[in-house]
């Protein structure tokens, strides 16, 4: 070799060897922690809404076993039911737990892929390059921001772990343990989701491309879907899958919609929204053209590899080509089956589409291993042109574009309400913490139509108990709607602009009773003090003047309404009761004047001293 070769071969070489590989795993699987952390930043559960917060009130109602094996349920997830009741076990009332909680999985299923893909590529940096681009992905909005999301990555990562088995099967002798194990986590996968149901076939494709003869290996995956259909069928009543939104396939199923969903979902893979606003955040037709040029140049560094792949097909001899094309109809088939799952509902996720974004990186890795072949691994520079550059080419294009749709996330369906609900959170327990709970929560207007499952069930939450006893959700028109408000009141407004809950507690304190002077928060009032305070629909202030020492005879009250003449009162008795009568909703000035004070008060808060303690009501 030459000197320069030689130099190139003692970097590789010294690149791979063993003692050093561990370094850069953990290199890798710490950048990608970080990726997924930065990318993902700014997303919170504070509060719970709709699924997660039925899924939490089931866990906080039922037992173990009814909830974890829910009989006569539309669906039975028991592997699902069972890790969510332990998460929900650690996080107790910690809401704001679950994101973090999401984003360590979601880093942990990149680590994965990154195992796979540099096993696949046989290269470290391609292996990172499909972990890193996992993690941009705009689909993993599903996965981060909901708590059910924990049931997407359980799923995703049996899946692909099925199909990494069944690709260890076909490539390799003396793998039946892996293909059994496939068998194993297909049974599983059917009780997080039923939808990978739809992966039997690839286990019978991966059979007649191995040419087994064995018969134990045919009857294992059809024992494992009879048994899951024998399952469904004792529980649920049906081996037919539920649909989403409520509704079930069988009786939404339509031939023409599902192939047109299938081709949405590919587009999807390529980088193109194909669908409406609220499943996507903004469609294709409407993205910038400089996104949209984005996203055709990835996918021509996708096209590249796609035609080097069946350049090296022509080319290779029969033998050769007969196993790429194996492994071509695995990887094909298995994201045909994903998509072919997630197109007979009536509608189309991006979160379903994230399992064939995973299985199409994974497939490109494949692609990669294939073209450099020839070229010797320790050689990894020479081997990153210009297969390697198109990856990371595609990675790359795609980073802002994933990013920009990111931006988009508060048009999908199901984020303005999460976006509610976490500042109703944030205005609610997160400010104000235990003493929350017993009070009753006013909520000018209506417009964001909480059920009444939601108000009686959101609060709970915090609650380490799980009952919120004593607190209630109450729907007012305007402040008109209740009397003055107490320290067992909570007062907010909703703000339908920025999808969010204002506190407007100590505003509408003041408006409907304002101290001038000499009277507080607890009740008490000076010698002489001065309120502002607005009658309610009656147009009656009651007002309850307690003195707590020893009347000593002579004491008299004065009460001054503004354009009134002194109404002077005896003091016969510790507690004195009267009213005042002005127009509806109409605010009065009122002036207190005491000729008697607390003898053995202990403080003095004004000028004046503390003379008695004053209760006021105007319902």
């Amino acid at each position: 070799m030459d000197k320069k070769q030689t130099r190139k071969y003692t970097i590789g070489f010294s690149r791979m060897e063993k003692k050093y590989e561990w370094k850069d795993h953990v290199i890798f699987m710490g950048l990608l922690l970080a990726l997924a952390v930065w990318v993902n930043r700014g997303i919170e559960i504070k509060g719970l809404y709709m699924d997660d917060l039925y899924f939490w009130s089931c866990y906080g109602e039922q037992s173990f076993w009814e909830y974890v094996f829910p009989m006569g349920s539309t669906r039975f997830r028991f592997l699902y039911y069972l890790a969510a009741w332990l998460e929900m076990a650690v996080v107790q009332n910690h809401t704001g737990l679950f994101v973090p909680i999401n984003i360590l999985l979601n880093a942990a299923l990149s680590w994965m892929l990154y195992s796979i893909g540099r096993r696949l590529a046989a290269s470290k940096g391609v292996g990172f390059l499909c972990g890193a681009m996992f993690l941009i992905s705009r689909m993993a909005y599903y996965q981060i921001g909901q708590v059910l999301g924990l049931m997407e990555t359980m799923a995703l990562w049996m899946a692909v772990l099925i199909l990494w088995y069944l690709y260890r099967y076909l490539n390799e002798e003396g793998q039946q343990r892996r293909y059994f194990i496939a068998c194993g986590l297909y049974f599983g996968v059917c009780f997080v989701h039923e939808r990978y149901m739809a992966l039997i076939p690839l286990f019978l494709l991966t059979l007649l491309l191995k040419r087994s003869r064995k018969l134990w290996e045919w009857l294992a995956p059809v024992i494992s879907f009879l048994a899951v259909q024998l399952i469904r069928a004792l529980t649920i009543g049906s081996v037919l899958p539920a649909g989403t939104g409520g509704t079930q396939v069988a009786d939404t199923f339509s031939i023409s919609r599902s192939i047109r969903f299938a081709l949405s979902q590919a587009a999807y893979v390529f980088g193109i929204n194909a669908g409406p606003e609220h499943l996507n955040g903004l469609p294709w037709s409407e993205s910038p053209w400089l996104i949209r040029g984005l996203v055709i140049l990835a996918d021509l560094m996708v096209a590249a590899l796609v035609v080097g792949l069946l350049i090296r097909l022509v080319k290779s001899g029969k033998d050769v080509r007969r196993s790429l094309l194996k492994n071509i109809a695995l990887f094909l088939g298995f994201i045909a089956m994903c998509i072919a799952s997630s197109s007979v509902t009536i509608r189309v996720e991006m979160r379903w589409v994230y399992v064939s974004l995973a299985a199409a990186l994974l497939f490109m890795a494949w692609m990669y291993g294939v073209l450099t072949a020839d070229v010797k691994k320790e050689l990894y520079l020479k081997r990153l042109w210009p297969w390697g550059a198109a990856f990371a080419c595609y990675v790359l294009l795609m980073l802002p574009v994933e990013l920009f749709y990111r931006g988009y996330y508060p048009k999908l369906y199901l984020w303005p309400n999460q976006l509610r609900y976490n500042s109703l959170a944030g205005e609610t327990y997160e400010k104000y913490g235990d003493q929350l709970f017993g009070k009753t929560i006013y909520i000018i207007g209506d417009s964001y139509e909480m059920s009444d499952f939601t108000a009686n069930t959101f609060f709970k939450v915090f609650d380490p108990e799980r009952k919120a006893q004593g607190t209630r959700v109450v729907h007012i028109k305007s402040i008109r709607d209740f009397g003055l408000v107490t320290d067992n009141m909570l007062v907010l407004r909703e703000d339908p602009e920025n999808n969010a809950f204002q506190d407007v507690t100590e505003f509408v304190r003041e408006l409907k009773l304002k101290s001038e002077y000499g009277y507080y928060r607890d009740g008490w009032m000076d010698e002489h003090a001065e309120i502002s305070v607005m009658a309610g629909s009656t147009g009656s202030i009651d007002l309850e003047i307690m003195y707590p020492g020893l009347l000593r005879g002579g004491e008299t009250i004065s009460i001054t309404r503004e354009g009134w003449p002194p109404d002077t009162m005896a003091v016969q008795s510790s507690v004195i009761r009267t009213s005042i009568h002005v127009e509806p909703f109409q605010t009065v000035r009122l002036r207190f004047d005491y000729n008697f004070y607390m003898q053995d008060a202990q403080e003095q808060r004004g000028v004046d001293r503390l003379a008695a303690i004053v209760n006021i009501e105007a319902d």
